[in-house]
């Protein structure tokens, strides 16, 4: 009889195992037949994407609509979508990777479930405002300037009628974008309500993994940690400008502040960061770099593009083309310490990008494991352009030079780092506010946000679509709060180097240069190369030892 029951018990088994191998199996088909059709169509959009990006001409936009709305069909099937739903409340996926696969896949094939014509309408209406803002150029005493020429006024300029007249020409593209955005954005809420959320926001957070609750209290937690300490450098801040500008401070304006939206740091302190990267080359400072970490970036630099050109998009991006490691950067560069930051972030980006577009992860899983993640690692970096250890081993100043800006160059970062993330609030709470009500008065939201959270006055009497001027509002929608989450992360991460790698214990100024065991080593194999695997707090956690945590970020910029 003892015998008979285990037959009996052994032959469940093997019947529970040959229907959790045919579930598997059924997964990897469809895995297989969706790869067949995305892959091709994600590198004619992107491509198409990156050459408008470039040329502004309205030909490579229609390309990347036509490709984009093919990838929305593919996504938007619902037979399939409903043998994914099937496999995933089986629970017969037990393959930890091919469970990933699963949970990706289903998140891509839920966004799109909404009717295909809503979805393929935002697309060209997105396609369409891209180019608006890619063609967009501020009218300044009647002639068209750039984006990098509209910072170097308000960064250099103390007259204030030309601060203010570049101000407010630079802001003139709300006016020309404002009923476009928010017509997109109406349509995107209308998407969320169709997939049963309540708005387009909370859709955003929960299908890239994130609680809103979560997201929502851990920025009220940076809120209280960051505003008195915020408030005293504004205080410094305004009786320095107040002499600069020959105003009182209650006079001071948006304009004052050395910056288009007071997102980056102005020049508080005696050091004077760009002259040193005056008649520098930017491209090889980044190669010879990341050269030095272990990391070959010489042939995305070549496929990259890094300068100024009519009609081109002036912001700087990293796009991964293929996940097959065509990846590219484009840059607007000027030689100036900006510039060489945003070179050392981009190039951040695409450092990851190379190290997860690697054979041994399955395709759907060859992505970051959360776009925070990724801005993590281009943050960590992007710091060191004002790091004065970097500058002595890379633009080769002396010591003594080095000793002589060590601490402004530190206080120039934390005053970057506060301004920074003051910022973060702004444009997280206002697209909250915004898609939980695109109805109401909007122009005046704004400035109650700025107000409370940057402590800087609205012009008076001023009822633009001043929100509108920032493009990741309308084109990256609901994607800005991710950059804060980068930044204390980008502390994590430093604090593990110092501590278990590099052994200096010196958070604020080691700078990892010709140390080829931080990506070599610790980030490709913890950060990179695992791609999508594992869920962004568990990835963190084996690099780490910890989950997401403030602390680091804490103990460097606020304590």
């Amino acid at each position: 009889m003892k015998k008979v029951l285990l037959m009996i018990i052994a032959a469940s088994f093997l019947m529970l195992e040959s229907c959790t191998n045919k579930k598997e199996m059924e997964l990897e088909k469809i895995i297989k037949e969706v790869e067949e059709q995305i892959i091709p169509l994600r590198k004619v959009a992107a491509e198409a994407s990156w050459d408008g990006s470039i040329t502004g001409d309205p030909a490579d936009f229609q390309r990347y609509s036509e490709a984009s709305m093919k990838m929305t069909e593919v996504f938007s099937d619902k037979v399939v979508f409903n043998k994914l739903k099937a496999l995933k409340e089986s629970g017969k996926i037990e393959d930890p990777i091919l469970k990933r696969e699963l949970d990706v896949l289903y998140d891509s094939y839920l966004s799109n479930q909404a009717d295909t014509a809503l979805l393929n309408l935002i697309i060209e209406k997105e396609s369409a405002l891209e180019m608006k803002y890619s063609e967009f150029r501020a009218i300044y005493k009647g002639k068209p300037i750039n984006d990098n020429k509209v910072e170097e006024i308000l960064q250099k300029s103390t007259n204030n009628r030309d601060l203010e007249e570049v101000w407010r020409a630079h802001k003139a593209i709300g006016d020309v974008v404002a009923e476009d955005v928010l017509e997109i954005v109406r349509l995107r809420n209308k998407v969320a309500h169709e997939l049963g959320f309540d708005n387009y926001h909370t859709m955003s957070l929960k299908l890239s993994g994130q609680d809103p609750q979560e997201i929502s209290a851990l920025f009220d937690e940076l809120d209280e940690m960051t505003r008195d300490g915020f408030a005293a450098l504004k205080d410094e801040m305004d009786e320095k400008f107040s002499k600069r500008y020959r105003l009182p401070k209650e006079k001071l304006m948006p304009w004052h502040y050395q910056n288009r939206f007071f997102q980056e740091a102005p020049n508080l302190y005696p050091v004077e960061l760009d002259k040193y990267y005056k008649g520098k080359d930017l491209e090889a400072l980044t190669t010879d770099f990341y050269k030095s970490l272990g990391m070959d970036v010489e042939s995305i630099m070549k496929r990259s593009d890094l300068y100024p050109k009519e009609k081109k998009n002036q912001h700087a991006y990293c796009t991964d083309i293929d996940g097959e490691g065509d990846v590219r950067v484009l840059c607007n560069i000027a030689q100036n310490e900006q510039w060489m930051s945003t070179m050392l972030h981009e190039f951040g980006h695409a450092v990851y990008a190379l190290g997860h577009d690697c054979p041994e992860n399955p395709y759907i899983l060859r992505d970051a494991a959360h776009t925070f993640t990724t801005e993590a690692v281009a943050m960590l970096f992007e710091r060191l352009s004002r790091n004065p250890e970097w500058m002595q081993l890379n633009l080769g100043i002396s010591e003594q030079e080095k000793n002589k800006i060590k601490e402004d160059c530190f206080k120039s970062y934390r005053l970057q780092q506060l301004v920074f993330s003051r910022w973060t609030q702004v444009v997280y709470r206002f697209e909250k506010e915004m898609y939980a009500n695109p109805e109401q008065d909007l122009n005046k939201l704004w400035w109650d946000i700025v107000e409370k959270y940057q402590m800087m006055r609205r012009p008076e009497g001023r009822n633009s679509p001043d929100w509108a001027s920032k493009i990741h509002i309308a084109l990256y929608p609901c994607y800005y709060h991710n950059y804060q989450l980068g930044a204390l992360l980008a502390a994590q991460f430093q604090h593990f180097i110092v501590t278990n790698i590099t052994r200096t214990g010196d958070m604020k100024y080691d700078c990892y240069t010709e140390n080829p065991k931080v990506i070599g080593t610790w980030l490709q194999e913890y950060v990179f190369k695992p791609g999508m695997r594992y869920e962004w707090n568990d990835m963190i956690e084996q690099a780490t030892g910890e989950k997401l945590t403030a602390k680091y970020y804490k103990m460097l910029f606020v304590e």
